[in-house]
């Protein structure tokens, strides 16, 4: 089965936005997919708008994982960049895959990645310097994908462990 691209997606696979690892980032998540082996990390920097609110200055990522994972990662880092953080939490799939003039429906699950990873940072840093803002439904969220993270890492293990035994 061949999986058809818009345009948007394959020019933010080929030319990522907002792509790296920012120095001493003031919250950093991450997420992956045990079924597909993508794994994406965002970082980002708060700073105060003239209004006094926190919001997201400057934000990176890192993905190894596929097209969809990378274009989804970088449309996220594009969309939170300048919104609160309060905004920053409520960018949906539908609103990823909207600015990506669609993904097909088998690659959707790397919206919900990169969703994760952008929650997982503001996690982060309202862990760090808002604790009183973490809710209920929040730390819910973040327990599943920690969970979802551990069982990753561990499947990856065995996955590099089954290598080194076919290279000897």
């Amino acid at each position: 089965m061949q999986e058809q691209y818009s345009k948007k997606v394959l020019d933010l696979f080929k030319n990522p936005k907002n792509y790296g690892k920012l120095k001493n980032p003031d919250g950093m998540g991450q997420a992956g997919n045990l079924s597909c082996g993508d794994v994406m990390a965002i970082y980002i920097k708060v700073a105060k708008d003239r209004k006094g609110e926190e919001i997201i200055k400057d934000i990176k990522f890192e993905t190894f994982g596929c097209v969809a994972a990378i274009a989804t990662s970088s449309i996220i880092t594009t969309l939170a960049k300048g919104k609160t953080l309060k905004q920053a939490l409520e960018i949906s799939k539908n609103n990823i895959i909207d600015s990506l003039e669609g993904l097909p429906p088998i690659k959707v699950h790397c919206s919900l990645l990169s969703t994760d990873a952008l929650f997982e940072a503001i996690f982060d840093y309202y862990t760090a310097n808002h604790p009183e803002l973490i809710t209920e439904d929040m730390n819910k969220k973040h327990l599943t994908i920690k969970a979802n993270e551990k069982i990753i890492e561990e499947k990856y293990s065995d996955w590099v462990s089954e290598e080194k035994k076919h290279l000897n």
